[in-house]
């Protein structure tokens, strides 16, 4: 053979090679952890910094945080008594319902202590904003097989709204100081949303769907996960709740 064709095919081969090496020594691996390596920690979800504040302008902000920030603050709503050294646990839960146009419907509902039924469930206390005071949570289910879940936190001694939601068959759960949001999607898939205390409303974390996929060759369904975060910063006004 040629000597200088030799030398050509040579050079060619090389990067092969080395490919080749690569693949089978595993460094594109994604399948997770191998033999004898050690699981990570379990951390705090991390959360935007910018590395030149001065610079940063509007483009450091999650999508959405403008169209959240132009949203009015809560109001208090009226014609309750003051918040006393109890706390919200020790309002009337009726009274505050009645006092909040959106939740007023639901403020008569029977109170039960098993699903299948209609009516109010048992409210329960959970700290969201981390000021160490317990916020409201009410959740109503209705004849229709609809749920609602309200919010309510405490400022100044006045009493905010801070979260109105339903859904069908809601499953509601806490992951540290957020509120996890799980409803069953129609194709048998499920929509998970996470509210996250911004300093005025529990507002929008990340809303996940998992969508059922068709059976794959041996026959088993399965879930295409969507993840589309919607992280909420906006400043806190002088007036609103968010002086905790």
């Amino acid at each position: 053979m040629n000597p200088f064709l030799r030398h050509r095919l040579a050079l060619c081969a090389a990067p092969f090679a080395v490919l080749a090496v690569l693949a089978l020594s595993g460094c594109g691996r994604t399948d997770g952890l191998g033999a004898g390596e050690a699981a990570p920690s379990v951390s705090v979800q991390p959360r935007p910094a910018s590395v030149w504040p001065a610079w940063a302008g509007k483009s450091s902000e999650a999508p959405g945080a403008d169209a959240a920030a132009r949203q009015p603050p809560p109001q208090p709503l009226r014609g309750l008594p003051k918040v006393g050294s109890g706390g919200l646990a020790s309002m009337d839960v009726r009274a505050i319902l009645r006092a909040d146009p959106r939740a007023k419907p639901l403020a008569d509902r029977e109170m039960i202590d098993r699903p299948g039924q209609a009516g109010l469930r048992p409210p329960v206390f959970t700290d969201l904003t981390g000021d160490k005071k317990p916020e409201l949570l009410v959740a109503a289910d209705t004849e229709s097989g609809r749920n609602v879940l309200v919010v309510y936190t405490e400022h100044g001694g006045k009493v905010y709204p801070i979260l109105f939601t339903s859904g069908r068959n809601l499953s509601v759960e806490t992951i540290g100081p957020d509120l996890l949001v799980r409803t069953p999607c129609a194709d048998g898939g499920e929509q998970a949303v996470r509210f996250h205390w911004d300093g005025m409303r529990m507002s929008t974390l990340s809303d996940v769907k998992n969508y059922k996929k068709p059976m794959d060759p041996k026959g088993t369904p399965a879930l295409k996960e969507t993840p589309s975060p919607k992280p909420s910063r906006p400043p806190v006004p002088s007036d609103s709740p968010g002086g905790h």
